[in-house]
Order: structure tokens, then sequence, then C-alpha cells
């Protein structure tokens, strides 16, 4: 009976055990493609999907030595492990050949491209000409920006076109025209994206009228700003923010990203206040020249005058703001006919533009924030520079060597400016000064904008954090 019962029953005992092994082999067949599928697809997502902090190591200057960490970079993403690529995919691996081109540039100490270049740096003012070249190439060719469409005008997609902060609206406009080249046409083709808000504006419009105690409502309405646009599109949390930047001259735009460090860790920030001591970091933000835009016209008056012309040794003149233009001012004001210091203009003389036009060098002092406009209006008068600041991280730095066409006197040493200046042979001004006519289509703002001015200049130090980002370090 019980042997009867155990035949009879026997399909019902072997068949689950013949369904669970026909599972197992066919789970062994597809495993790699289905139960497994979620790790892969995590171990392949690009750098851009990660917690992320810019690489502080840098890359030689010299052609001589080329980054071993080459295949690392180009490797960030393997075509290979993926069937269909993502558009983050697509990016980083135009990003990856970008940096390989950058690097055989260094190499061969030549230039590849596809078009006909209208300007080729070289000279001494540039740290790797070559790799600057290509760079500058390879961001006309590929750099694509996506704006964020939301918010309203005067906050977001406007800002002052005019004076102090005038290349902050500038920017805004400039991206935001129509026909744009670095304009993305959707947000899944764009390396990096812009937060349109102008801080400008918020301290007009919110801050000014109700003169609050504190600076709350600024940081509030930004980084709201910033979390509707995280929580409607995908783009800021994969990549924690590390391909979003903003752009602004006022001189309370860094404390919009310091209150909440482990949002913006990793935020590329674009500011006038470009202050080392104060927060800036030159590895992931960008120094953007600070330029008093005329009220009528973005051209300037070119009042410089011949060298032998130029019978002023130093010139400044401006208020008291800050205390290194009070020590300037205490130590030199109306007391040198060498080094014109003044706070107010004889009333009757020569203007402002007229006597820097006559100067060989100008003393450009941090006023209450660091940045100094006076620096952009040395250059394009033909004026040599003479920064007197503490952490101030200049423009463009990654690219040009500033002691090719500047002078850096420390603030203890003020005092000293006259001998300082007098003691710099001739053979050696000379070379300063052709320097600054070296880089002085770098400093002049065109609408449109023009390859290497100073709007291509501003994009061209983002396009390099944005290289620069997961990277064993990219600098040209």
């Amino acid at each position: 009976m019980s042997g009867s019962s155990s035949v009879e029953d026997g399909p019902f005992v072997w068949f689950p055990a013949l369904v669970l092994c026909l599972f197992m082999v066919l789970c062994l067949c597809l495993g790699p493609f289905s139960l497994f599928n979620a790790g892969l697809a995590r171990r392949l997502v690009p750098y851009r999907h990660a917690t992320l902090t810019p690489s502080t190591s840098s890359l030689p200057d010299g052609p001589d030595n080329p980054s071993s960490n080459l295949n690392m970079v180009a490797g960030l993403v393997t075509p290979h492990e993926l069937t269909k690529k993502s558009s983050s995919d697509r990016i980083e691996e135009d990003l990856a050949e970008a940096r390989a081109m950058i690097r055989e540039a260094i190499r061969t100490r030549n230039y590849t491209s596809d078009r006909d270049e209208v300007f080729v740096p070289r000279g001494r003012v540039y740290r790797n000409p070559y790799a600057f070249h290509q760079s500058h190439i390879e961001m006309i060719k590929r750099f694509k920006i996506w704006t964020y469409r939301e918010g309203e005008r005067p906050l977001v997609h406007n800002g002052p076109m005019k004076d102090i902060y005038g290349i902050e609206g500038q920017f805004i406009g400039e991206i935001e025209s129509p026909g744009c080249p670095f304009s993305a046409p959707t947000p899944d083709e764009a390396h990096a994206f812009f937060i349109p808000v102008s801080i400008t504006n918020i301290v007009q419009y919110i801050y000014e009228p109700y003169m609050m105690s504190n600076k709350s409502k600024i940081i509030h309405t930004f980084s709201d700003y910033v979390k509707v646009v995280a929580d409607k599109h995908p783009y800021w949390r994969g990549s924690n923010g590390a391909d979003h930047f903003m752009v602004s001259c006022h001189d309370w735009a860094p404390l919009v990203s310091e209150a909440d460090p482990n949002m913006f860790g990793n935020f590329i920030r674009v500011l006038c206040n470009a202050n080392k001591t104060e927060g800036f970091d030159p590895r992931r933000d960008v120094p953007l020249p600070e330029f008093k835009v005329p009220p009528r016209t973005i051209d300037v008056v070119d009042t410089g005058r011949p060298l032998d012309e130029r019978n002023i040794l130093a010139f400044f003149a401006g208020g008291a703001h800050g205390y290194i233009r009070k020590l300037v001012l205490n130590q030199w004001k109306d007391r040198d006919d060498d080094v014109q210091v003044h706070e107010y203009l004889p009333p009757g003389g020569e203007g402002y533009m007229q006597l820097m036009g006559r100067a060989r060098f100008c003393l450009c002092p941090s006023g209450y924030e660091v940045a100094s406009p006076r620096i952009v209006e040395a250059i394009g008068v033909g004026c040599i520079p003479v920064i007197i600041s503490d952490g101030y991280a200049l423009p463009f730095e990654d690219v040009l060597d500033w002691a090719k066409f500047s002078v850096r006197i420390h603030v203890g040493r003020i005092r000293d400016i006259k001998t300082i200046l007098q003691a710099i042979p001739r053979e050696k001004y000379l070379r300063l000064q052709k320097g600054v006519m070296a880089v002085k289509r770098h400093f002049t703002l065109n609408r449109p904008a023009k390859p290497y001015d100073m709007f291509h200049m501003v994009l061209h130090s983002i396009w390099l954090r944005r290289l620069n980002v997961g990277l064993g370090g990219l600098q040209v």
C-alpha cells in the first residue's frame, strides 16, 4: 500500500523540483541581462551621476608630460559596455574626446580645427597657448548649455545691463539671445546648466525696498529657485549640481551658496567677488571680470596714449571704499606728481579715462570686495594694472599668466609703490605693456560675442571646470 502510494504520488513530488531546476538554468542563462542588470547599470553610471568634488591636481603645462590619467579619463564611460547609450553617456564621451584633443595639442605643440582660425593665441602671456587654443576650438565645436526656463522677470532671465554690475545682465542677455551658438536645443544635449537668477535684481527688488536686518530673503529666493528646478528636472540630482552654474557680479552673491554647503558644494559659481579668503575655490568657481558697462553703449573709447606720451608713473582715483583703498589714499592722496592718487579729481582738469591713458601703471586696489573694475579699464587703455589685494583670484588665471602683463604689490608695501615701480627696468616695462596689448581682446565685451572676447573667456573658464569634473585634472 505504501509502495503503491509512493509510485502514484511521484509525478507530483518531482514536478516542482523539475520546474525549479529549469528556472535555475534559465536564470543562469539570462542572469547578466536580467537579474544583475540593475547592478551593472549602477556600475556604468557616469561620473556626472555621482557625488562629485572637482579634482585638485593639474595637468603639467609642458608638452612633454602627457597625463598618465588619460586612459582613466577617457574610460569613465566605456562604449562597448552599453549597447544603447544614454544622453549622459554621449555627453561624457564627447567631453572625453575633447580632453584627448587638448592633450594631443600639448604633445604636438599644434592644433586641429575644421575651420579657419581667425586668431591663434601665442606668446608669453599664455600659460600653455597650445592647450588653450585647442580647448577653445573644442568649446566652440561642442559646448552646449541649457538655461532653465522657469521663473519670471525681473528676478530671473534679466539683470543689470550697465554700470558696476552690468556684466551680470550682459551675460544673461547673451546666453539667452536667439541664435546663441552655445544654447542646447534640449537639456539632454547640454554639457552644463545655467541658473539664470540675477542676485543684483533680487537685492534691488526684494532686499532694498524693505532694508531687512539680514540677508536671508536673498538666500532663500535663490535656493528656492534651485529647489524648484531640481525637483522638476533630473539634472541637478544627476550631478549634485556639479554641471550647474550661476553668474553674478554683486558683492553678496557668494552668500546664496554658502548658506547650504551640502546643496551647493559642487555648484560652479561665476563671481566678481572671487575672494579666496572667503570660500572662493578656483578649482570649482570662476572669477568674473568686474566691468563698469557704460550707460548707452558697451563700446569703450580707448584713451591710451603712445608710450612716449605716458608721463604719469602711476594713477588712481576713487573713493575710500574698504581698508585697502583707505591705506592707499592715506599714504598717497594728492601728495606726489609721479604717483597721482585722488579721491576726487580736481575740477576743470582732465577726465578719469584721459589720466589713465597717460599713466604707465594704473593702481587697482580692492574696494569693499576684492574685485576692481579698474583692471579691465587699465587693460583697455594699455596701462599696466597694479593689483593691490588680499586673496583675489584673478580672471582667466587658468589660461593667462598675469605676471607677464601686471604687477602685484602686497598690501603691506603700499608706502613703497613709487620705489617698486621706478625700480622696474624699461625693458621689463615694455614687455609688460606688450603683454597688456596682447590680452586686450580677452577683456573686451562684444554683443554678439566674438571668439576669445570676455564672454568667450568666461564661458571657457566654465568649460574647463566642466571638463575637470571627475578628472585627475586638466589645466590649460
